[in-house]
């Protein structure tokens, strides 16, 4: 999956160094959106066990995580993920994201967002993609109303983000063609 500016990438252990270096130049910007990390988050060999766990669940068909590369340098400026899935009656899974701080309104998350959910509708075959974002995150609600998902309500105390728990706002997409 790609335009002309940035590609989508199935992770690969090659690129742990660029994933180290994507959070190392992200972790104070991301930190207000993110849970406590643990101690050694920024090493490789915890990025490095990130990418092989984001290879087995994909290879189990539990979540699918792509990376974001900007073609120019290829410089790895994000990531996008379904996880949770769940088969049988639901067909439902969740979808997070995070972009490189010195790369938004520039369409590329606008983009992402689009090619993976036309990958879980189209390849996966999911019936419902859910995605949670605290009130405040006005960009990340904008993104998703951008690409057709819906607000189903509040989730009080959702989540917790930053060692607080955060209320979050439930947007969902539905695949209309199953």
């Amino acid at each position: 999956m790609e335009n002309n500016e940035i590609i989508l990438k199935a992770p690969d252990c090659f690129f742990a160094n660029q994933l180290l270096d994507y959070c190392k130049r992200n972790n104070s910007f991301l930190a207000p959106y993110s849970p406590i990390r643990p101690i050694n988050f920024l090493t490789l060999d915890f990025q490095a066990n990130v990418l092989l766990k984001n290879r087995e669940a994909w290879d189990k068909d539990a979540s699918y995580t792509f990376y974001i590369f900007e073609k120019e340098n290829n410089l790895l400026i994000g990531h996008i993920s379904l996880s949770n899935i769940v088969r049988g009656a639901f067909q439902s899974c969740f979808m997070g994201y995070g972009l490189d701080k010195d790369f938004l309104n520039k369409g590329y998350m606008s983009f992402a967002v689009e090619q993976v959910v036309n990958f879980a509708f189209t390849t996966l075959k999911l019936h419902r993609i859910e995605a949670n974002v605290m009130p405040r995150n006005i960009r990340s609600l904008k993104v998703l109303q951008k690409n057709g998902f819906n607000e189903e309500g509040l989730a009080k105390k959702y989540l917790k983000i930053n060692g607080k728990w955060e209320d979050h706002v439930h947007m969902v997409i539905l695949n209309e063609n199953l």
